[in-house]
């Protein structure tokens, strides 16, 4: 006969809401009677589920997983590579996908029994305060990928930004440009500022000025708007590095639009390796980020973190990888 949640509340003396409670890891079961469950559970062989097995070693088996926005395949990538790298440490992966800190729905994420611990993946600069001040108040092991800002007391991963727009911007220096302008994501990301800045270290290494710089969002409708305002005025640079590849593709439409060939009278270079990079036609020359060992890596420093081996707090940056494809030619000399 199966043995039920009544069989061990039976034998353990207590009512069934109570083995509810500590199947559930709750915390405002007694010890003693957390034993009482554990004892009458092992006596009758009762296995219900993953869960519960968990619950020996005082773990729930399940990690968090926090982000604004699923509409993003290098997001998608990172995801699902996390999700393979808990499973195969025999984790369950708990996703919640929350526009702010504000949002109630995802609070039940960072109650404490409901998860071992917390990945939280490019929030906005605005929450991420908030929510490391509620997982530091609760005691639950997080690190962060992909973080807006700088955090010195947190673990983080992040790909080298920095040498990202570098190798972006000296990829166009290499060609012959000389005249290379930067679509700049919002100022207010970490990442944003650090492609900028590496942008404008490739052409002080060169020698060269900036062309133009414009401040846009993370958006195929921002990069549009500021290609169409620059073909309107004449300006069109004929050499362009964006943020991101949503950026980079709204050049190319608008240019596409406006008949102006690429890359023979523009050049363009995105940034994260976006599935529509190699979709879009042409295809688009764009520093990836490696969504396998970012994930990797952030699976590890957490089990680190959960089970007491981390040596500490540290910030990992990962390289990048400049991707060559169609968009990008040979700069026209000047007569």
């Amino acid at each position: 006969m199966k043995i039920s949640i009544y069989d061990v509340a039976k034998k353990s003396g207590l009512s069934v809401v109570t083995v509810s409670r500590v199947l559930n890891n709750s915390s405002s079961v007694r010890q003693k009677n957390k034993e009482k469950v554990l004892q009458a559970m092992k006596e009758l062989d009762y296995h219900p589920n993953a869960a519960a097995r968990s619950l020996a070693r005082g773990k729930t088996g399940i990690i968090g997983l926090t982000l604004t926005t699923l509409h993003d395949s290098f997001f998608d990538a990172v995801v699902n590579e996390i999700n393979s790298k808990v499973t195969e440490y025999g984790y369950y992966l708990a996703l919640s996908v929350s526009k702010s800190y504000a949002d109630t729905a995802n609070r039940p994420l960072f109650e404490e029994d409901r998860v071992d611990g917390v990945i939280l993946l490019s929030l906005s600069p605005q929450d991420e305060d908030d929510y490391i001040n509620d997982l530091v108040k609760k005691n639950i092991p997080f690190i962060m990928i992909d973080n807006s800002k700088s955090h010195p007391f947190v673990t983080s991963i992040i790909v080298d930004n920095y040498r990202g727009g570098y190798e972006a911007t000296k990829h166009l220096i290499d060609l012959g440009h000389t005249e290379i302008a930067h679509i700049a994501g919002p100022e207010h990301y970490l990442s944003s500022r650090e492609r900028e800045r590496g942008y404008l270290a490739a052409l002080a290494d060169a020698g060269l000025k900036p062309c133009r710089i414009e401040r846009g969002n993370f958006e195929i409708p921002s990069g549009y708007r500021i290609a169409m305002d620059w073909i309107a005025a004449g300006q069109l640079p004929p050499a362009i590095f964006a943020a991101d590849d949503y950026i980079a593709l709204g050049v190319m439409d608008a240019c596409l639009n406006e008949g102006i060939r690429i890359p023979s009278d523009v050049s363009i270079v995105g940034f994260d390796d976006q599935v529509l990079a190699s979709e879009f036609r042409p295809m688009l020359t764009t520093i990836r980020q490696p969504a396998d060992k970012i994930a990797a890596m952030g699976v590890e420093q957490l089990l680190a973190a959960i089970n007491n081996t981390s040596t500490g707090n540290v910030k990992i940056q990962i390289e990048p990888e400049l991707i060559v494809r169609e968009s990008t030619a040979p700069g026209k000399s000047k007569r």
